[in-house]
Formats: C-alpha cells, structure tokens, sequence
C-alpha cells in the first residue's frame, strides 16, 4: 500500500499552531500506514513558548517538523493591528515556504504530496499551492457558526459607531450560520472596534476560503447541526465542502514541556485534596488577562459565593506583541482586605497550569472561561459545564453560541467589549452560583450527554469519523 504524504502550515500563535499539530495527529491515528505530515513552522521571536512547545516535539516517522528561516519582520509598530502584522509577517514567509515545498516534491525518497493545508490566517499560502499544482484545503479551528459569520463580514451592517462600553443591547442581525438573530454586542470586537484591530483583514482572509478545494472544520455534527446544515445551503453559494473531523483535543496538554511545571504540580495536588465535583476552575487563556479593578471583583465574587475555586491569574502584557505572563509574585494588595486569609482553605490562585489536565480532574466541577474554542472543546470532552466570559477575538460568538444556540453552558457576560466592561463582584457571584448548582444538575446532564456524543462521533461509522474517511479518500485518490 503506497505512502502519501501531506504538508501543513499554522500561524505562529499557540491557538493556531497546537490545534494545526494536533490535527496532523488525528489525519496519523487514522490512516497510520498510508499518510505522512510534514508540518512548517513559522517562529516569532518575541513568543518564547512557542520555541518551548516546538523543542518539545521532535520529528517522529509520520510526523515531522521543518523549521522555516525567519523571514524580514515587519516593524510591528507600523501597524494598527497584531492581525495585519501577523498577516504580513506569514505572507513574508511565501518564497521559503515554495522552496521547501518544492524540495518535498522532487524528494524521490518523499512520499507525494497530495495535499496542503493551511489556516484561517495563513491564507497567502493558496498562492504557494497553486504555483505548484498541490491542492490547497482550509483547516479551520474555531466553530462552524463562526466560519459562517466571517464568510458574512461584507453583509454585516456597520458597527463602528458602536460604544462597546456603553452599549447594552444593539440591533439584531440575521447571520446564516446561526438560528437565532445575534446581538451587535456579541460580535467579535474587531467588528467595532475596526481600525485598530484588523477588520479589513479578517475579511480578505475570509474572502480567500473559497479558493480552497475543502474546509475542515474542529467539530463535530452533533453539536453544530444547524450550522453545519448552513454551510450547505444556498446561503454559501461557491462554498467548497466542509469537513467536520472534531473534537480535535490534545489530551496530553502542556504539562510535560511547559516551562512552569512546578506551578501546575502544586495546583494539581492541592485538587487532589478536594472532594469531586467541588471546585470551579477559572481560567482565560493564553492570551487573556485582567486588570487590577477586575481582579478585585472577582476575588469578591468567589468570595461571596462560597465555592472552591482554581483561579489562573495572568498580569497583563506589556507590549503590543507580549503575551501575558504570571505574577512574578502575587501581591496581597491585588485582593481585597481579607480574601487571601478567608478563602486559604478554599481556594488557590496560581499562575500558568495545564488546562486540559485540570478539566480531567474528578475535583472539577465548573469552568470560567474565556470560551476559546479549544477550551469549549475541551470543557466538552471532560463533561465540564462552562460559565461564559469571552475577552477578545471569535469568543464573544463563542459564548453567545454555547448560551443561546446549543445551551450548554451559562452566562457570567456574552459581549459588550468583556475587556472595557467591568464585571461586578455579583456578576460572578451569580455565575458562579448557577454554573456550580447547575439547575439542579440540568446543565451537568446536558454537558454529559454531549460529552458522549463527542465520543461517539470519532469511533468509527461516526459523524466526524466519516467525514475524516471522505477527507482521506479524496487526498488519497490520486496515489
């Protein structure tokens, strides 16, 4: 049985480039004998983890990484945006990309190239692929409903005008890809906000993924049918197939390459010492942080509400393409008077931990979250119910999708620019309190019963199962 081979690309970005590996694993784990990978990485040097994460992952037989030269980086200060300078910096990278793509198809040793895939911002890459005749495919790791959106973007009425602080309901807007009308304030921010974070961008990325000969995206049927079934329909006019193959998760997580390990063991032992079900974990993502003003709400919050808690505190970046980064040391005077010494049997604040390795602890009962997809994905896989608190990018969507499209998870905030808008100490009181009781452990069993249908989707004859299978017999077809 011949070998084929195929090549992926990922924004550099740890929300890109690990569900991009991850994916490539899945493509291995089903069609060991008959498919290579080789992923090319694109580094930048003022992200360290991602140097971290890639020391971490050698090259394996059916994996294997090639390191791209860096490109000449654009002065980031000459943009508005981190989207258009991220944009520009891959786009730079489209000479050694062709090379190295060109040197995996005259390798007679190199199994064929049958396909390539690149992601939501990597689009530049289509050029490559049609220079050389490889069919290109889209992988698409946020939701399906947000696929739909961004395919709308030229449709979108115009929000600019919008105070994101001081709106509390705006117009409602028809989008294909959701049942219901969604609110202007649960648009991505980038949609009021469109100067200074990269609309026009956004939207020539979009614009490209029809050029594409297939979407595949981190999904699965049973949690976005109406979306999926969107996608399909005279909406989409033009739209090439799409593939939903999910949930793609990384069940291993950071913790065996993360330089802070010592943080994460402290964090998973004191869970180890509390009863199942019992603690609400609290936790924004790579990118996410929060003020002073809002941390002092928060801590009032759990406070109040009298629930264990694992609460990932991260202090805001300092510069336009840092990355937030933990405490150096984690000041009393960040709390209210008395929180450390009234919450010290209860609760435990740390810095960075291994996200996927908390949501499978039997102590976790309830997930804060910024509603990243990945993390939404995870939270599924672990039958963890999400309280919602979206800060930038997709993740209002997101939220506003697993509140009111699907119903799987409560709301603490769904929009209204989450990083302007301060969240009061009832707020989270009130979040935490039906995230925890649940209903009557209505929304527990709802978690639950979509956690099995994500099982159940990628055993084989499943929804995400199949749609992997027609992926791979049309890459496969010409070898």
């Amino acid at each position: 049985m011949k070998l084929a081979q195929v090549a992926i690309i990922a924004t550099p970005s740890m929300g890109n480039l690990l569900p991009a590996v991850e994916f490539a694993t899945h493509l291995i784990n089903h069609h060991l004998h008959r498919l290579s990978v080789t992923i090319l990485t694109i580094s930048i040097p003022q992200w360290p983890l991602i140097h971290d994460y890639l020391r971490s992952h050698t090259s394996t037989q059916n994996i294997r990484f090639i390191h791209l030269h860096p490109a000449d980086t654009p002065p980031p200060d000459q943009y508005d945006s981190l989207i258009d300078f991220i944009s520009l910096y891959i786009q730079n990278h489209k000479p050694i990309v062709q090379q190295t793509l060109k040197n995996l198809v005259n390798d007679s040793d190199s199994p064929p190239l049958v396909g390539f895939f690149v992601d939501m911002f990597c689009t530049s890459m289509i050029d490559v692929a049609n220079d050389l005749n490889i069919p290109c495919y889209l992988y698409f790791a946020s939701p399906a409903a947000y696929l739909g959106f961004v395919l709308n973007l030229g449709t979108l009425p115009d929000t600019e005008s919008v105070d994101p602080v001081d709106s509390v309901v705006n117009e409602l807007t028809t989008v294909p890809s959701f049942a219901n009308p969604v609110p202007s304030t649960a648009f991505p921010l980038f949609c009021i906000n469109k100067t200074e974070l990269g609309y026009s961008c956004f939207v020539c990325h979009a614009m490209r993924y029809k050029e594409t000969k297939g979407i595949v995206v981190n999904t699965f049927r049973e949690l976005e049918p109406y979306a999926l079934d969107s996608l399909c329909s005279d909406n989409y006019n033009g739209l090439p197939p799409v593939y939903p193959v999910g949930p793609v998760v990384d069940h291993v997580g950071p913790a065996k390459w993360h330089p802070n390990r010592s943080g994460h063991e402290k964090a998973i032992q004191w869970l180890d010492r509390q009863p199942d079900l019992s603690v609400v974990f609290l936790c924004f993502g790579s990118m996410g942080s929060l003020n002073r003003a809002q941390v002092r709400e928060i801590a009032t919050g759990l406070e109040r509400a009298g629930y264990r808690f694992l609460w990932v505190l991260r202090e805001p970046a300092k510069t336009k393409l840092e990355l937030p980064n933990d405490y150096e040391k984690l000041e009393e005077d960040l709390f209210p008077d008395g929180f450390v010494d009234q919450t010290a049997e209860r609760g435990f604040v740390c810095g960075w931990v291994s996200q996927v390795s908390v949501l499978a602890h039997k102590a976790i009962g309830g997930f804060v979250s910024h509603c990243g997809w990945n993390s939404i994905l995870e939270s599924i896989s672990y039958g963890v119910p999400i309280a919602t608190w979206p800060l930038y990018g997709e993740q209002h969507l997101n939220a506003f999708e697993m509140v009111k499209e699907i119903g799987l998870s409560v709301e603490i905030r769904l929009g209204e620019g989450n990083d302007l808008v301060l969240v009061l100490a009832e707020e989270v009181e009130r979040g935490v309190r039906e995230l925890m009781d649940g209903g009557d452990g209505e929304l527990r069993k709802k978690v639950k019963e979509m956690n099995e249908k994500s099982k159940k989707a990628l055993m084989k004859n499943g929804s995400s199962y199949q749609a992997l299978e027609d992926l791979m017999n049309i890459l496969l077809s010409g070898v």
